[in-house]
């Protein structure tokens, strides 16, 4: 069961990736060409800033949910890291049900968002401003089922302890490579 999760997950990280890649590509040519077209041309694209911002929005909320599933986002455990294996496991299912409530706060914030929105039109693009808000329901719809196939595997399996601390830290201490380094 959790192989197939994972493969399906891979497969839509993925896909978000490669959405993400053409996201950046567009938002470049529009900004990059907006800025040649006024100053080389005294014109402009009309529709740039909006939809680059747009834009924008959706690569953050689709970069969020790749980062949650490669545990990437950063975090601390100066305290979970020193605690046994159950702590560290009760630690990390009271982390993972509270990120639960929270993406199901997002998906239904972001949902009741669109819906009030659908029939409003961006004042450039005239496309429906649900569009944006949907961005929230992809990021609050795809933590939920990354973050309940985690919480199932930290319930199902017994781990590492190692692997029931889930933070990315940028401060991770550096292994000494001289004699030199050694003793100090």
């Amino acid at each position: 069961m959790f192989a197939l999760a994972d493969r399906m997950l891979r497969g839509y990280t993925r896909v978000l990736d490669a959405l993400g890649g053409l996201f950046l590509a567009a938002m470049v040519v529009l900004v990059f060409g907006n800025v040649v077209l006024r100053y080389v041309f005294n014109t402009g694209i009309t529709i740039s800033e909006e939809l680059s911002r747009w834009l924008f929005v959706w690569l953050t909320f689709m970069g969020a949910v790749v980062a949650l599933r490669e545990h990437g986002h950063l975090g601390t455990d100066i305290v979970v890291a020193r605690l046994p294996a159950r702590g560290k496991k009760a630690c990390l299912v009271v982390a993972q049900l509270a990120m639960l409530y929270v993406s199901w706060l997002l998906l239904r914030g972001s949902w009741a968002q669109m819906l009030i929105n659908w029939e409003t039109e961006a004042p450039v693009t005239g496309a429906s401003v649900g569009i944006f808000y949907a961005s929230g329901v992809l990021m609050g719809a795809s933590a939920l089922a990354i973050l309940l196939r985690d919480l199932l595997h930290t319930l199902l399996h017994a781990a590492d302890a190692q692997d029931l601390v889930m933070a990315a830290g940028s401060e991770e201490p550096i292994a000494p490579t001289s004699a030199a380094d050694k003793r100090h």
